[in-house]
């Protein structure tokens, strides 16, 4: 085993040892800290709360799930219970394990939420929270501790360059045109998946270790088995920061939406925005195939790319439309 993250090992197993009471409950903080809760709430802040803090919170979570699919490529280590049967997988994950995804994306997004509210009380709770999802993972055994610190560290370094640059670079994008801001979507989107696939091509781990499968598949009878290896994570990263950022570019232009309205439309704007997003995924994933051919990637990247301008532009064309929002943005 790796030696930064072996003596993570005992520490596991002390969590672990603290009892079965405990794993309902991270559990649910290890689901505040996935892609799917944050689908959830993003669209929320955007549609319901800022349009501005819902585009930012957006491109924090794409760059840091880009990211941190990078790093995992090229690093190529294992999750605890791959390599070590002393660990009970009380949960799975088919992707590596450095940096922790939940540590880094979860410092990022709430500590971004917590400069916006700027309340005390707020950065203390968004902070508990941020250290109960990054602890949830070494318990329920499918990250090291050392996951854990290089996934503060990145999402650390991430939130201190968001909150640097934001300000300067928001001036000189609102210098550009629309569709200047589109192409620029498509490049940063492919500049991200670039560098995924780089990593993945390159990955220390390739061929993986028959250890590994052998060993995730005792501790995991009946899961689906591991595939670190997979570029799909990179493809629906990049796609939705295009779909989003070239939406976003739209949306202002047009500057016909706001977040005002009734307690009545901010419940029927994020329903019928989440139905949406849901018929373009399902629909769209229905359609399209799947595997890692050249064909079924490009066609993952469109399908998110579209998820992501609904998200951006066209559920608040809609609301508008439908007289469910303010006007202008």
């Amino acid at each position: 085993m790796h030696p930064v993250l072996e003596w993570g090992i005992p520490i596991i197993a002390w969590l672990q040892g603290l009892g079965d009471g405990l794993t309902p409950l991270m559990e649910l903080f290890t689901f505040l800290g996935t892609e799917n809760f944050y689908l959830l709430v993003l669209p929320l802040f955007l549609w319901c709360v800022d349009v501005g803090l819902g585009i930012r919170i957006g491109l924090i979570l794409l760059v840091s799930g880009g990211l941190n699919e990078t790093l995992k490529m090229t690093f190529g280590l294992p999750r605890p219970y791959w390599v070590s049967d002393k660990i009970r997988a009380l949960s799975a994950d088919t992707s590596f394990g450095l940096p922790s995804g939940h540590a880094q994306t979860s410092l990022a997004i709430w500590g971004r939420l917590a400069a916006w509210a700027r309340r005390g009380w707020v950065t203390v709770a968004l902070g508990l929270i941020i250290l109960l999802i990054s602890l949830s993972r070494p318990y329920l055994g499918v990250h090291f501790p050392a996951d854990t610190l290089a996934g503060w560290f990145v999402g650390g370094l991430l939130l201190a360059a968001f909150l640097g640059l934001e300000r300067p670079v928001a001036l000189r994008l609102r210098r550009m045109k629309t569709r200047q801001l589109i192409l620029l979507s498509f490049g940063v989107s492919l500049l991200l998946l670039a560098l995924g696939l780089l990593a993945w091509a390159n990955s220390p781990a390739r061929p993986l270790p028959g250890a590994w499968i052998e060993q995730a598949a005792r501790a995991t009878p009946g899961s689906e088995p591991i595939a670190p290896l997979s570029p799909k994570g990179i493809l629906t990263t990049a796609g939705t920061l295009f779909g989003l950022g070239s939406g976003a570019a739209l949306l202002y232009a047009w500057g016909g939406f706001n977040t005002r309205g009734s307690l009545g439309q901010y419940a029927a704007r994020y329903l019928l925005g989440l139905l949406g997003m849901l018929a373009i995924y399902l629909g769209l994933r229905a359609i399209f195939p799947s595997g890692d051919d050249l064909l079924s990637l490009i066609l993952r990247y469109i399908r998110y790319a579209a998820v992501g301008m609904w998200v951006a532009y066209l559920a608040p064309r809609l609301f508008a439309a439908l007289r469910l929002s303010g006007s202008q943005t």
